[in-house]
């Protein structure tokens, strides 16, 4: 059973909380196992609004008829709806907020990787930092654009890639021992310190959009799953 969170449904969409480590849709590799899969397995057919990386938890939207399907994605692709993220970044970011406008395309030698370039499409997007920490900085982005990988890219290209990112960053997973440094003490028993996380730092916290049939503007709320909770919360203890 495909483990996600209903936030809200109706006749019109369906909006649900994407865990991380679980595709959006079926990946090239053949790997069936994916939201919307689950989702239509429950719903009937659901059509695509928006996607999340794998690694990425979050907030998504579907349609459940074409007609919706079209005005969600007319608004997607207009920027009249606002998709927030949380995403924790690796170093202290200086300005209070800003905005990254740099195109993004295909890495020139690694498939799969994206990167700033010329050719690329155009990317925008805004941030604001929430809180600070000794070597980490949590800020809210809101992207304009829906790029691939569109965050991971704008971040590391100023110089502050998320704190974990095995693709776009320094670590592939968070250890509390970073953030204690000569406190930390491993169990009596255990060979190996346990990651805290062990994917991208990054979630989809609110998605705001105009309802397809009655024009009401709507604003979801996606919670910070454990993981990322449980991080943050070491980083207030040890890390400020």
């Amino acid at each position: 059973m495909t483990n996600y969170d209903l936030i809200y449904e109706d006749d019109q969409i369906l909006v649900v909380t994407k865990p991380a480590g679980l595709l959006t849709i079926p990946d090239r590799a053949g790997n069936q196992n994916s939201l919307v899969a689950a989702l239509q397995s429950k719903y009937g057919k659901v059509f695509i609004v928006h996607r999340l990386d794998r690694e990425t938890s979050g907030i998504l939207c579907f349609a459940r008829n074409e007609a919706a399907h079209r005005h969600l994605s007319m608004q997607m692709e207009h920027h009249t709806a606002d998709k927030f993220y949380l995403a924790l970044l690796d170093g202290v970011l200086h300005l209070e907020d800003g905005e990254i406008d740099k195109p993004i395309g295909e890495h020139y030698h690694i498939p799969g990787k994206m990167a700033i370039t010329n050719s690329g499409k155009p990317s925008l997007t805004f941030y604001r930092v929430v809180e600070r920490f000794q070597r980490f900085t949590l800020v809210e982005a809101q992207i304009k654009t829906g790029r691939t990988h569109q965050i991971r890219v704008h971040f590391q290209s100023i110089g502050y890639p998320l704190a974990v990112d095995a693709l776009y960053g320094r670590r592939e997973h968070f250890l509390l021992s970073e953030v204690k440094g000569k406190k930390y003490k491993s169990g009596k028993f255990t060979e190996e310190e346990r990651p805290l996380m062990e994917r991208t730092s990054l979630h989809a916290a609110r998605l705001r959009l105009q309802h397809p049939t009655t024009g009401e503007i709507m604003e979801f709320k996606s919670e910070l799953p454990k993981d990322f909770a449980a991080v943050l919360s070491q980083l207030r203890k040890w890390g400020q």
